[in-house]
């Protein structure tokens, strides 16, 4: 990038623009506004789309933070086998919070359908990158938001044992229950096809960020015509945006909160991730588009305990990280 600086909005608290220029010469110039920007007309329909998925997201993360599990009930039947109380009792704890972890698969469907429309609207011919991201500032505001929800969603899962805990017993009771040839209510709920499938997101570490890598790939692999460059630039670019925005301390002493700090982090690692999946080199060659030493060294700023999550998964969820092609300085930056 030829020159990067950070604009004054002119209201305190809020967020700054950050002017980027592209890594051309005399490139286009940017302005990514995360905190005011308001649908154009063009932009409305994906807009009014993707803003009923996002509604849900606030709801999804407020269950999953109060997400307690039924370890007692679970540990009391199970070391109680005669126990036809228990049983009940551990059986009747699960079910509901089967059905909360059914909404949140089902939510990441939608999810990933919100992503599919942002990326068409933000890699459509005739624009460039640059020029998506300039003219449809809504849109990537709403990009971010749903890599925040991601990155926030997995972090609360990764430690959150339960999760499994619960769901392992709920698949054992029913394969039991079905040799012993009675059907439970709650296989009505979750059937044993959308058990498998719920079976494979919850054993993901990162469930949310595997579900929109996988789209983000499928996206450039059903789109032919697109160059892949059209997708990958849209994520470096708003990798480079966040960075200059946790780097730059006029611009960071402006943050009235922590939350706008772990709003940037999150978002940056989210398209790291992304472009690490999609391009063909990934983002830890000396090639990639994003500067990975940078981007790294401004998480390993910040406390420890806000980072950690998201230091993981760029060690666990990335592709290219073990590749021949990254730097051993890098590497080291994460062990």
């Amino acid at each position: 990038f030829t020159s990067l600086q950070v604009l004054s909005s002119g209201l305190m608290g809020n967020l700054l623009k950050v002017l980027a220029c592209a890594e051309l010469e005399h490139g286009p110039i940017v302005f990514l506004d995360f905190e005011h920007a308001q649908p154009t007309e063009a932009e409305t329909a994906v807009w009014n789309q993707v803003s009923a998925v996002l509604e849900e997201a606030h709801g999804i993360l407020a269950e999953l933070q109060s997400y307690n599990g039924a370890g007692q009930e679970i540990r009391e039947a199970i070391q109680n086998p005669g126990d036809l109380a228990l049983q009940e009792k551990a059986w009747n704890a699960v079910c509901p919070l089967v059905a909360k972890l059914k909404r949140f698969y089902e939510f990441s469907l939608r999810l990933e359908n919100a992503l599919r429309s942002l990326l068409e609207a933000l890699t459509s011919p005739p624009y460039a990158p640059m020029q998506h991201l300039e003219r449809e500032q809504a849109l990537a505001k709403q990009f971010a938001e749903i890599l925040h929800f991601t990155l926030s969603f997995d972090e609360l899962k990764m430690t959150n044992p339960a999760i499994q805990n619960d769901f392992s017993y709920y698949r054992r009771t029913i394969s039991r229950n079905r040799l012993n040839n009675q059907q439970l209510e709650a296989e009505n709920e979750v059937n044993n096809e959308m058990a498998n499938r719920m079976s494979l997101f919850y054993a993901e570490a990162t469930p949310m960020l595997k579900t929109l890598s996988n789209a983000t790939t499928k996206f450039v692999s059903e789109n032919k015509t697109l160059p892949i460059e059209d997708t990958t630039d849209c994520l470096s670019t708003m990798a480079c945006v966040c960075r200059v925005m946790l780097e730059t301390p006029e611009y960071r002493c402006r943050f009235t909160n922590t939350d706008t700090m772990l709003f940037c982090m999150r978002v940056m690692v989210g398209v790291i991730i992304l472009y690490d999946h999609v391009h063909p080199v990934g983002a830890f060659a000396k090639t990639s588009k994003i500067d990975m030493k940078g981007c790294i060294k401004v998480l390993k700023e910040q406390p420890s305990n806000s980072v950690e999550g998201l230091l993981n998964a760029l060690r666990y969820t990335t592709r290219h990280l073990n590749d021949d092609s990254t730097s051993k300085q890098i590497r080291a930056l994460l062990q």
